[in-house]
C-alpha cells in the first residue's frame, strides 16, 4: 500500500520530533509535503490539513471513516476505559447522549454567574504592581469552576485537596517524558514513588480515593435539588433505563475535569496576552465591553462580535489541540489525490489548517478582524475538533473565556511585565505558551469614569 509522502528518517527520530517539537516538525512536513503527509509514529499516520479532505473524514464518520477508540488509548492511564474519549460505537453514543446536556441551552447559562463569581474571588488575591503568572491564574479560575460546576464542590476541604491533586497531576502530566510514556506503553513502569510513572499513579490513586468517595456520598444521601454535572450525570438513564456505574461516572470526571480546565486556562493565558500585546485590540474591545456597563449579564457577554473575535483568533493562531482525534479509513477511498486503504489511520491537523496562508493571510499576526471580516466553515476554523468526536465542552469552553475575560477586562487594569514575544509548545497532550507569561495589575478599572483607581498592594 502506497501512503502519502513523509519524512524517510528513522520511525525513532520521528516521534522524538513529534513528542519534543511538533508544531514546528508539523510546519516543516506542510512546507516540504503539502495538504497531506504521512510520519511514522509507531505505525504510519496520515495528517491531513486541507479543509476539503477534513470535510470529507469528518463527515464520512462511521462509513468511509471510523472513528474507534483503539487510537485514543494514549488517554487511557488519566481518563480511564470508560471515558467518552476512551470508547467507541454503540459506548460512545449512550456516553455522549448522557453528557450533552448539561453543555447546552439553558442548564449551561445557569453556570455563567457562577463563572463570573469565581472570577472576581480569584482577582481578589492579586496584588498591585507584584507580578503574577498569567497561566496559573487562569487555571485557578478554570479549575474552581470545574470544580463548582461539574462536581458541586466549594469551599470543602475535599474541595480544596482535590484542586491541590489535579494541578500536581498536571504537572507531572505535561513533561515531555511522560509524553514519550503514553506513546511508548513499555516504558510505563512503576519502580516506586520516586519513579515518574510510579509518581503519576500514586498521585492517580489519590485523586480517584477522593472522587469514589464523593460519588458513593451521593449514592447514600441524593439530593434531587442538585444541578451540578455530577448530579445529573448519576440521575441520567439510558434508553434500557441504565444508570452509569461508578467507574463511568468516574472516568467522565476525570474527562471532564482535565479537558475541561486545563485547555480554557491556556486559551485564556493566551488571550489576556495578546489582548495586551496589542494595546489597539485591547481598546476596541473595551469600547465595546463598556456598552454593558459593570455588571453586565453573561449572554449578553456570549453575543459581543468582538470579543468572540477575539476568541476565535486566540484559539486559532496557536491552538491549544493540535490534531482530531484519529480516523481509521473504512472503505478505498481518495483523499487529496491519494488512494487509501482500509485500515490507514488518518488524523486531522488543526493546528496546520489554522496556519494555512490561503485562508488565513499572515497567519502569525494576531487579527481578530478577520473573523468580522469573513465567516469560516466549520472545517476551516476547527479548534474543538469535528464529527462524531467534536469536544463536547465547546458552547461551555467559549462560554467561560468571554465571561472571565470580561470580568477581567471590565475591572482590572492590567500590564505585561515585558513586551518579549511567546511562542507555544507542546504540554502533555496539548499546546501552551513556552515560558511564563507575567503581568501586574496596575489599578482597579471603573466603567463610569473610564479612570484608574489604585489600590494598596
Amino acid at each position: 500500500m502506497k501512503l502519502p509522502n513523509g519524512p524517510q528518517t528513522p520511525a525513532l527520530i520521528q516521534m522524538a520530533q513529534w513528542v519534543f517539537t511538533p508544531l514546528s516538525f508539523m510546519e516543516a512536513c506542510a512546507k516540504r509535503y503539502g495538504d497531506i503527509f504521512t510520519l511514522n509514529l509507531n505505525v504510519p499516520v496520515v495528517f491531513v490539513s486541507n479543509p476539503q479532505a477534513l470535510q470529507q473524514m469528518l463527515t464520512s464518520d462511521t462509513k468511509e471513516f471510523e472513528a474507534p477508540s483503539d487510537w485514543n488509548t494514549v488517554f487511557e492511564p488519566l481518563m480511564g476505559k470508560h471515558s467518552v474519549i476512551t470508547v467507541s460505537g454503540e459506548a460512545h453514543r449512550r456516553q455522549r447522549q448522557w453528557l450533552l446536556p448539561p453543555f447546552h441551552g439553558e442548564r449551561m447559562r445557569t453556570y455563567g454567574q457562577a463563572i463570573s463569581n469565581i472570577t472576581e474571588q480569584k482577582m481578589s488575591q492579586w496584588q498591585i504592581d507584584k507580578p503574577f503568572n498569567v497561566r496559573s491564574a487562569t487555571q485557578a479560575i478554570t479549575l474552581r469552576t470545574i470544580m463548582q460546576v461539574v462536581f458541586g464542590l466549594y469551599d470543602s476541604p475535599r474541595a480544596q485537596e482535590l484542586e491541590q491533586l489535579v494541578c500536581a497531576l498536571m504537572d507531572s502530566w505535561s513533561s515531555p517524558l511522560m509524553v514519550a510514556m503514553l506513546y511508548f506503553r513499555g516504558l510505563q513502569r512503576d519502580f516506586g514513588p520516586l519513579s515518574p510513572w510510579g509518581s503519576f499513579v500514586r498521585q492517580r490513586e489519590k485523586v480517584d480515593k477522593l472522587l469514589y468517595q464523593e460519588i458513593q456520598e451521593r449514592r447514600e444521601q441524593p439530593d434531587l435539588s442538585r444541578t451540578d454535572i455530577l448530579s445529573l450525570l448519576m440521575a441520567a438513564r439510558d434508553e434500557a433505563g441504565e444508570a452509569m456505574t461508578n467507574e463511568e461516572l468516574r472516568d467522565e470526571l476525570m474527562s471532564l475535569l482535565f479537558a475541561g480546565h486545563e485547555t480554557t486556562a491556556t486559551a485564556l493565558a493566551w488571550a489576556l496576552y495578546w489582548i495586551h500585546k496589542q494595546p489597539a485590540v485591547r481598546e476596541k474591545l473595551l469600547q465595546e465591553l463598556d456598552t454593558l456597563g459593570n455588571n453586565p449579564d453573561p449572554s449578553t457577554i456570549f453575543k459581543l462580535p468582538y470579543l468572540n473575535a477575539v476568541c476565535c483568533e486566540v484559539l486559532r493562531i496557536y491552538s491549544v489541540t493540535m490534531l482530531t482525534f484519529p480516523r481509521v479509513v473504512g472503505t478505498p477511498l481518495s483523499l487529496c489525490g491519494h488512494e487509501l486503504e482500509p485500515g490507514t489511520v488518518v488524523v486531522g491537523s488543526m493546528y496546520l489548517t489554522h496556519q494555512r496562508e490561503d485562508l488565513y493571510p499572515e497567519p502569525k499576526k494576531f487579527k481578530p478582524e478577520r473573523f468580522l471580516e469573513r465567516q469560516f466553515s466549520a472545517y476551516e476554523f476547527i479548534p474543538f475538533g469535528g464529527g462524531a468526536r467534536r469536544c463536547i465542552g465547546m458552547a461551555f469552553a467559549q462560554f467561560e473565556m468571554k465571561v472571565v475575560l470580561a470580568k477581567i477586562l471590565l475591572q482590572s487594569e492590567l500590564a505585561l511585565v515585558d513586551n518579549r514575544d511567546v511562542r507555544p509548545k507542546r504540554r502533555g497532550l496539548v499546546t501552551a505558551p513556552a515560558q511564563a507569561i507575567q503581568m501586574v495589575v496596575k489599578g482597579q478599572r471603573s466603567v463610569q469614569s473610564r479612570s484608574l483607581t489604585s489600590v494598596p498592594g
